[in-house]
């Protein structure tokens, strides 16, 4: 049974998509490479790039083809300078030359990325086909790759390209695919949900790093937050929509406790989705949580948990972000977290699941209370769109993250205040999400054909 890692569902990256950005970007790295290990890269004389269905609508708003460019030139998204990036992509797109993986210059003329807005690839809405050519225009080698969410890319058969954090076919001493098995296996062996998770995850690193790993993780989403409460400005890509996560902050710090406002703390929360999906607007460093579109909602309520549960500590975080793992695995695995397969109802939806389910295990809730919390977050996020104004990750992404941040502290302590006895099931509602995704118009699955996209007049 495939083990997905606390590492693949959370994963450092750049913004401003998951799926347009991170995927792209390491399926062009990717297609360099082969060329490499094939002894190919050496006859390339000049490559051409297509991006098909959601990536062909909507690519230029999320930074597909700058994606492309940096990963053909050997960039990964973890480790790219994003200050870099508009002087880099403005040199290469000025001398129409790309330097495959550092080492071999080619031609890459204006027209060398294709946005096929009309037409779809087989396997999944986000489609890419790369093409390396000779010196007469005869192709030396072609590759179709699929970026299916959260970062994770796929060949024209479905396999993983790049590589799980945990490779496949290596056993995992508590393996699960459903919310069922997860409770059962819990119960069997007086495990919590993050327990089960980091004796998964001890299968393939010694448990010292798997628990320097995710505090790393958690470091960089706290490093997000404080860059999202500094940086002020327009946010790019011509909607002008302002930064408003600087204001906030310091309007809070004059007066943190909000006077007699009893509800300051959802202020905070607010404060912290919004500087995480502002930065990730702007192509910040951000950490795919399961995606950029839902990348504030578990920092945000991660945070809330350091902030204001007593006794919160890094033991507590690394708890919050393997029970999250686990549950995302389940969407991964059952569903999809996927904005142009599913609607944001994958994005958002999903992360609102798993920081709820984070939230009430660090909370004390036994296994069947973290399960009911995961299954409310989803249960009323059912049928989201995503419908980008513009195909930018900006409206109404960056307030949904703050909305998906309050629900899932509201999840969570629902679920506490039951015995974890509840009528819908958690794999009812995965079932239910994925049904709802096949049924929603493709208009609604980050096209922007419909929806707030077409409704609203850009300016």
């Amino acid at each position: 049974m495939e083990h997905i890692s606390v590492f693949d569902l959370f994963k450092i990256g750049i913004g401003p998509s998951s799926s347009h950005t991170v995927g792209p970007m390491r399926a062009a790295r990717r297609f360099a490479e082969r060329l490499a290990s094939d002894g190919q890269l050496e006859r390339v004389a000049r490559v051409k790039v297509e991006l098909f269905g959601s990536l062909g609508f909507t690519g230029k708003g999320h930074g597909s083809d700058v994606a492309v460019v940096l990963g053909l030139e050997g960039e990964d998204p973890k480790t790219v300078d994003v200050d870099s990036v508009t002087a880099r992509v403005a040199a290469i797109s000025s001398a129409q030359r790309v330097t495959l993986l550092g080492r071999r210059p080619v031609a890459f003329p204006a027209d060398a990325i294709v946005f096929h807005r009309r037409e779809k690839l087989p396997l999944h809405p986000n489609g890419m086909r790369f093409s390396a050519l000779d010196e007469t225009g005869a192709v030396v080698a072609e590759r179709v790759y699929y970026s299916v969410g959260g970062g994770f890319v796929v060949n024209h058969e479905g396999t993983p390209e790049g590589g799980l954090a945990s490779p496949s076919g290596r056993s995992i001493p508590y393996p699960f695919s459903t919310g069922e098995d997860l409770l059962e296996l819990c119960n069997q062996h007086g495990f919590a949900i993050s327990t089960l998770m980091l004796e998964n995850e001890k299968a393939t690193r010694t448990e010292s790093e798997v628990r320097a790993g995710v505090v790393e993780i958690a470091r960089a989403m706290e490093a997000c937050v404080r860059r999202g409460c500094e940086r002020e400005g327009i946010l790019p890509g011509g909607l002008k929509v302002k930064r408003r996560a600087a204001a906030l902050y310091r309007k809070l710090r004059a007066d943190p406790r909000g006077g007699t406002d009893p509800l300051v703390v959802i202020d905070w929360v607010n404060l912290w989705a919004l500087a995480v999906n502002e930065e990730n607007a702007a192509g910040g460093r951000v950490v795919t949580a399961p995606t950029n579109g839902a990348a504030g909602i578990v920092p945000a309520v991660l945070t809330y948990y350091q902030r204001h549960v007593p006794n919160a500590d890094d033991e507590g975080a690394v708890r919050f972000l393997l029970t999250a793992a686990a549950i995302g695995a389940l969407y991964k695995k059952n569903a999809s977290i996927s904005g142009a397969e599913v609607g944001c109802q994958g994005e958002v939806g999903v992360a609102c699941s798993m920081a709820a389910a984070g939230l009430a295990e660090v909370m004390g809730g036994t296994p069947e209370q973290v399960e009911n919390a995961a299954e409310i977050g989803m249960e009323h996020n059912l049928g989201l769109t995503c419908d980008p104004i513009g195909g930018l990750v900006q409206v109404p992404c960056i307030e949904r993250n703050a909305m998906g941040s309050v629900k899932a502290i509201n999840a969570a302590r629902l679920a506490l205040s039951g015995d974890g006895k509840h009528k819908v099931s958690l794999d009812k509602v995965i079932a239910t999400m994925r049904a709802t995704g096949a049924d929603m118009s493709s208009k609604y699955k980050e096209t922007a054909r419909g929806g707030l996209a077409v409704n609203i007049i850009e300016c």
